[in-house]
């Protein structure tokens, strides 16, 4: 039955990206704020199928701990769902995403309208050159960057490893507060396949770190504030799915 459940998702989950990025096609010729608009439209969109068709519910706590103006978004990644939380949580994100995705169909067409961060993961100097300078333009424009500091998606419950260097050269350049992001998104979505576990999803915003902080403080704290929340998160959704760390 979860199978046949994590199967109606998918058909949701791409359905309904056709579907929006169809309808919205006039907002690639419009002021970018539309385009946002219709990324925002299908990110809800994938939260309400998860709750419908696979019994997931989606929490997204800590507004509170979001401040204003432009800021770095630095979160846990353990799922795909991880990209789309942003949209409902922040007022502008600009996501550092792989440049590989902007040949996907509908995908890189928002993405470069929205104007996303895309970069080349094999990770040379003028990569760098170019993030830095792309978030400087976004931030500008008092927008908020998320980037992932793992960098790739990882197991609930896996040992942190986390690549600090691109999260530190940001912090370092663009003078502004990072805001970790926990989740214990992996317990329903796992990195990879497509069964999705009933079960209690959050996403919660924690205290931002102030800018200006020496860059062995500033990642040191930030591992270690968003794993304990990430771990107190891993609990409650693990109590909410009857399972115990020994079951992942």
């Amino acid at each position: 039955m979860n199978t046949l459940r994590s199967i109606l998702f998918a058909a949701w989950l791409y359905g309904a990206m056709a579907a929006v990025a169809i309808t919205a096609l006039p907002t690639l010729l419009m002021p970018r704020r539309f385009a946002m608009g219709a990324i925002r439209i299908y990110a809800q969109a994938v939260r309400f199928g998860l709750r419908l068709f696979c019994g997931v519910r989606v929490e997204l706590r800590g507004q509170e701990n979001i401040p204003d103006g432009p800021f770095l978004v630095a979160g846990k990644h353990q799922a795909m769902l991880d990209v789309f939380i942003p949209f409902l949580m922040v007022r502008d994100p600009a996501i550092i995403m792989k440049r590989e995705l902007l040949w996907y169909p509908a995908l890189g067409w928002y993405a470069l309208k929205a104007r996303m961060i895309p970069i080349d993961r094999a990770g040379t100097a003028r990569t760098l050159k170019k993030m830095l300078g792309d978030a400087k333009d976004r931030v500008a424009r008092g927008r908020q960057v998320v980037i992932y500091p793992e960098g790739t998606r990882q197991p609930a419950g896996a040992p942190p490893d986390y690549k600090p260097a691109g999260l530190t050269a940001l912090y370092n350049a663009l003078d502004v507060p990072v805001l970790p992001l926990a989740t214990n998104s992996g317990l329903c979505w796992k990195p990879r396949g497509i069964t999705r576990r009933p079960g209690l999803v959050v996403y919660e915003a924690l205290p931002p770190l102030p800018a200006g902080l020496h860059r062995k403080e500033m990642m040191p704290r930030l591992q270690s504030e968003l794993e304990a929340a990430s771990d107190r998160l891993l609990e409650e959704g693990l109590a909410a799915q009857r399972r115990t760390r020994d079951d992942l």
